[in-house]
């Protein structure tokens, strides 16, 4: 699941961005432009995702394991092509401009997906009465794959600017009034969960009972209404001008500190030893990556700072805040990395099949589409996340008599229990299923719905809820937190990173479980007939991977040490204590 706040916690990129604009533009008369064109966008982009392997099963005749590594690409590409349209927004366009793209793309890419439903030559023959598809030829494929890569661009576009953008229209009224911006981030939140919800239950009911023209024609009309509400806004919006990016100081580090390699670093320094900015509280580097510290070291002062002080080639000296800030986004990367296979492990697009082979009936008359059972877990994070807030915290706090809060870092490893958990939940449906569907006579038909409620497996999608609870707002939380406030548009762009990473990994587990265990012999486990195959194995190997991912994160945890916000808690309750006392 894709999380809206990772766009709503770029505050730290804002003041930059808006020198020279005009006074009386902006404000909260934007804001309902904003926030309705992203939740529409929302709604269209979500609709499309939930069912998009039974087209390519169904429509396209791929095998599950080619259709779900697809799946699993096209999700990791739009989980990635935010952090480069970040970069491209701050650096050159400007969040106005690159939202405006990112409409184009996506009302681009969405057509192309449409036009492989609505044009015969466009996708493989299937015969509707043997239900045989013939292999879909290589112009076919390269079509579709074209509208998932302009999808892909276009969400990029979109997820780096959208509500990042409506915080540039508050910038003036956050000044005397912080709350403003909460309560937008909130109001985001519910906006493109709402959307979220809308678009994997209407939008993939509209699929699955008028079929795939239909449905992916709603989406279009969907995003072209998204554009016209934002464009219609435009004379009024604060639109911000491109600044310098903070990519060029990490990468100007670097080049420094290599430069400087064989450079010796004395154990005790002084602040007159290293290059600092005028007023800067950050005058001494850190003990931790010291060979870093290297290229904020002045070896000659009258040949590497000008007369003002600063350097006079960034790229052989750099500030010390510069050092840290690229320190602080190295010492991360462990802890950021336990979250991959957090993701793979609820990106499995075989859990669609799973459903889609069961009973899916509510009443008599009423089937719930398997690809809306995913709309289950953004149910659940909603509901968790209220009840966190609004329950457990004044709960525990009245309990304990004080306050009591989970910091970011904890919340992450919290996660992975309830992953564990769910796998686990996962593996044991399964096994009942398979075993019913043989029992039946079903082994050779992947397309028969076994005499089983589809609703046994609702204690995954509550476990992967309050997982995901705990996984998204605990990174987007300790990121924000760890990393200095000029790296905002890295801390929450890593959340995405970690989504597309962990698409990858599922990718690439499928596609080595399916391999494996073709060459042992056997049935794979991933088969496309899913009842001849062992997607209980699958989720118990998925099970042990999370358990041995459980314990790295323990050890980088460890390693990593009192977060600031932990020690910024440790602080506070010395001192309640000390009150009480």
């Amino acid at each position: 699941m894709e999380d809206p706040l990772v766009v709503g916690e770029n505050r730290g990129m804002e003041e930059p961005l808006l020198s020279g604009t005009d006074d009386c533009k902006g404000g909260i008369r934007t804001l309902p432009f904003i926030i309705a064109s992203g939740a529409l966008e929302k709604l269209a982009s979500m609709g499309l995702s939930p069912s998009m392997i039974l087209y390519l099963t169904e429509v396209y005749g791929m095998k599950s394991v080619q259709a779900s590594s697809v799946i699993f690409l096209w999700t990791a590409a739009t989980y990635f092509t935010p952090i480069i349209c970040a970069f491209l927004a701050d650096s050159y366009f400007g969040r106005f401009m690159m939202i405006v793209a990112g409409s184009i793309f996506s009302c681009l890419g969405m057509f192309v997906l449409w036009l492989t439903a609505m044009i015969p030559q466009a996708r493989p023959f299937c015969d509707e009465i043997s239900g045989h598809c013939n292999a879909p030829s290589t112009p076919q494929l390269l079509f579709l794959y074209s509208s998932y890569a302009i999808m892909s661009i276009g969400s990029g576009c979109l997820q780096s600017s959208n509500f990042a953008f409506g915080a540039d229209q508050l910038y003036k009224e956050n000044k005397s009034n912080s709350g403003i911006l909460d309560i937008y981030f909130n109001l985001c939140y519910i906006s493109v969960s709402v959307g979220t919800l809308v678009g994997m239950s209407c939008i993939v009911y509209i699929q699955d009972r008028m079929g795939w023209e239909m449905g992916f024609g709603v989406p279009i009309a969907l995003m072209l209404l998204a554009t016209v509400t934002f464009l219609s806004a435009s004379s009024l919006y604060l639109k911000s001008v491109p600044s310098k990016s903070w990519c060029a100081g990490l990468v100007h580090v670097v080049f420094a500190a290599y430069k400087k390699r064989r450079m010796q670093i004395p154990f005790v320094g002084t602040s007159e030893m290293y290059h600092h900015e005028n007023g800067s509280s950050c005058t001494l580097p850190s003990d931790k990556l010291r060979f870093l510290n290297k290229a904020c070291i002045i070896k000659n002062y009258e040949e590497e700072l000008i007369s003002d002080g600063k350097a006079s080639n960034p790229w052989s000296l750099c500030t010390v805040e510069q050092v840290e800030n690229l320190k602080a986004l190295i010492r991360i990367i462990p802890l950021w990395s336990t979250g991959i296979l957090v993701s793979a492990s609820m990106s499995q697009s075989v859990y669609v099949l799973q459903v889609a082979s069961m009973d899916r009936h509510l009443t008599s008359s009423f089937e719930v589409p398997a690809g809306s059972f995913i709309a289950m877990l953004v149910v659940f994070v909603i509901i968790w996340i209220i009840l966190y807030d609004r329950l457990i915290l004044p709960l525990a706090s009245r309990y304990r008599g004080k306050p009591t809060r989970l910091s970011g870092k904890t919340r992450m490893g919290m996660a992975i229990p309830f992953c564990i958990l769910s796998l686990a939940v996962s593996a044991i449906v399964e096994g009942y299923r398979r075993a019913l569907a043989i029992k039946e006579g079903f082994s050779d038909d992947p397309n028969a719905v076994v005499s089983m409620s589809a609703f046994w497996t609702l204690p995954r999608y509550i476990l992967f809820g309050i997982a995901e609870a705990f996984y998204a707002i605990g990174q987007l939380e300790f990121f924000y937190n760890e990393l200095p406030k000029a790296m905002s548009s890295v801390a929450t762009s890593l959340l995405g990173l970690s989504s597309c990473a962990g698409n990858l990994a599922a990718s690439f587990i499928m596609t080595t479980v399916d391999n494996f265990s073709k060459t042992i012999g056997v049935k794979s486990w991933v088969s496309s007939n899913i009842n001849e195959g062992h997607n209980d194995y699958y989720y118990w190997l998925l099970f042990g991977l999370l358990v041995a991912n459980f314990f790295y994160y323990l050890a980088c945890n460890n390693s990593y040490g009192p977060s600031k916000e932990e020690s910024e808690d440790i602080s506070n309750a010395e001192d309640y204590n000390n009150t009480v006392n």
